[in-house]
């Protein structure tokens, strides 16, 4: 994933981060599909397998008509560091 990749790029080590506070994820989506929160649980699901209890987070999932060089999902992450 690659907020993963650019908390190691930005901080040199992972383990910095001490805890996610927020995630917003925005899905490259048609008006049809209704579930971006089902987009979301797989970012949500990584994050707690790396970095555990600690790592819970309040998230916000919204679908949008287009992002930035047609990519398919965005992720915000709002993180603690040491």
């Amino acid at each position: 994933m690659s907020i993963l990749a650019s908390l190691k790029a930005e901080l040199g080590d992972l383990r910095r981060v001490t805890g996610f506070l927020k995630l917003l994820v925005l899905v490259n989506a048609t008006p049809d599909f209704t579930q971006p929160h089902l987009v979301a649980d797989g970012a949500s699901d990584l994050i707690h397998a790396v970095y555990g209890p600690s790592s819970r987070h309040a998230r916000s999932a919204i679908g949008v008509a287009t992002l930035p060089m047609d990519i398919s999902t965005e992720i915000e992450a709002v993180v603690t560091i040491s």
